[in-house]
């Protein structure tokens, strides 16, 4: 089964990070990186730019799309914002859950783990 997992974080407790923090997220998602590409489970992933740098569109039924800078939630409702993802594909659900468990430190202080149930231009698929 594939799944995604999604990486959440704060905006400004990643910008407020130290060089010593950086490198320490970057050698504990090289490992994970590592491990899952020796499994075969990892079948992509991207770091994501900050939410401020993003366009979000709306559909309008009775009329042309709308797009605003910034994320879907606004600043208020936005404690945390997603700041990287993996696809994976699992063997069972509760090893996708020990994956996901793995990115989980003081910089992701939240993932969400969804079952992908249409795949396309993905390895393996």
């Amino acid at each position: 089964m594939k799944y995604m997992v999604l990486m959440y974080a704060d905006p400004a407790a990643t910008e407020a990070m130290t060089k010593e923090q950086r490198a320490e997220v970057f050698r504990r998602h090289e490992a994970l990186h590592q491990d899952l590409e020796g499994s075969g489970e990892l079948l992509n992933g991207a770091g994501l730019a900050y939410p401020r740098d993003s366009t979000t569109l709306r559909w309008h039924p009775a009329a042309d799309p709308s797009a605003t800078d910034g994320p879907l939630i606004g600043a208020a409702e936005q404690l945390t914002a997603l700041t990287a993802y993996y696809v994976i594909d699992c063997a069972t659900p509760e090893r996708a859950r020990e994956i996901a468990e793995r990115v989980l430190d003081f910089h992701v202080v939240a993932v969400e783990l969804r079952p992908i149930h249409d795949a396309f231009g993905m390895s393996g698929t």
